[in-house]
């Protein structure tokens, strides 16, 4: 073994070290060493969330140098880490993937990719089971597929006010509004209000009001439930504004927290204001109690497989009765 090594191109090793010197290519390594993957069919695009050609260019050279296998089916590529690796490279390549691995971006990665082999599996369900399929395909034909979503909005008590904290233009308060008795619409930027009210027109149950989430100006106990949906990793203190929520709360008022996962990317710093690089569950459920919540739920949303950012999560947090 030593002789081996003695006798071995050192460019040759140097090329090896440079192929992990991408973090956009480690992140395909570890997804073809998960599962055999398409490029045909936009699989790794898709887990990976960057453009096929990137996605192609990258296989190239990872083929070229021997890190994975192709395989043709069809029309279609997959593609898949080498089982065979070569004994130094199989350590360079575990050494690699188990320093990274805990980054944000894998566990988004992890995210689409489940979503990617799920939609392998319903193609393959459909194959062998047409009536289902067809039902599916028609009902999607003849109704799209955004009307579940906004159906189980009628789950909603019809006699809340439900406050939508930092509101922005009004997405959410545009699809509560004809659920419940009344929307309270608030956040501290005048602009946003204003193209709120130009979006939405006179909507006669939603209540539009400025104020600092750190500040509600609302009465103690007079909402029934509280949406902040997308506004915490913009400011300091999320904590602060639970507790904010949960003074304006009724007791038994339910706040649901819709925001972003941990992630690194690290320019929303700079490009778009953002003082948190999401938050991880434990931080999230770590909120409820300090915020004055009894009882708190987490989960990730499913990632939409046409987004460009970081995965979601919901958290449901509910005030004590007493």
């Amino acid at each position: 073994m030593n002789e081996r090594r003695r006798d071995a191109r050192p460019d040759t090793w140097l090329q090896a070290l440079a192929q992990l010197g991408d973090l956009a290519r480690v992140r395909l390594l570890h997804l073809v060493e998960q599962a055999e993957l398409g490029v045909g069919v936009g699989e790794l695009a898709t887990a990976a969330q960057l453009p096929q050609s990137t996605v192609s260019r990258h296989l190239k050279a990872l083929q070229e140098h021997g890190w994975i296998v192709k395989r043709h089916e069809g029309t279609a590529s997959y593609y898949r880490l080498r089982l065979e690796l070569d004994p130094d490279l199989h350590r360079l390549w575990e050494t690699t993937r188990d320093r990274v691995a805990e980054a944000a971006i894998f566990a988004d990665d992890a995210a689409r990719l489940a979503e990617v082999l799920a939609s392998r599996r319903t193609d393959s369900q459909a194959f062998f089971g047409r009536i289902g399929g067809e039902w599916h395909e028609l009902r999607r034909e003849l109704f799209g597929t955004g009307f579940g979503a906004e159906a189980l909005l009628g789950l909603l008590d019809p006699d809340w006010v439900v406050a939508d904290l930092g509101c922005g233009t009004g997405d959410v308060a545009e699809r509560l509004a004809p659920m419940v008795r009344e929307v309270v619409a608030v956040d501290r930027e005048p602009a946003m209000l204003d193209a709120l009210r130009r979006r939405l027109g006179d909507a006669g149950n939603i209540r539009v009001v400025e104020g600092d989430l750190l500040d509600l100006p609302l009465e103690s106990g007079s909402i029934d439930a509280a949406v902040v949906m997308l506004v915490l990793h913009h400011l300091s203190d999320p904590i602060a504004v639970l507790r904010e929520t949960a003074r304006v709360l009724r007791p038994g008022g339910r706040a649901l927290v819709v925001d972003m996962v941990g992630h690194d990317r690290d320019a929303y710093r700079h490009d778009m204001g953002h003082v948190h690089l999401g938050f991880d569950e434990a931080a999230v459920r770590g909120w409820s109690e300090s915020a004055g919540f009894d009882h708190c739920v987490w989960r990730r949303l499913r990632p939409d497989p046409q987004g460009k950012g970081p995965g979601l999560f919901a958290a449901g947090f509910r005030k004590p009765r007493s």
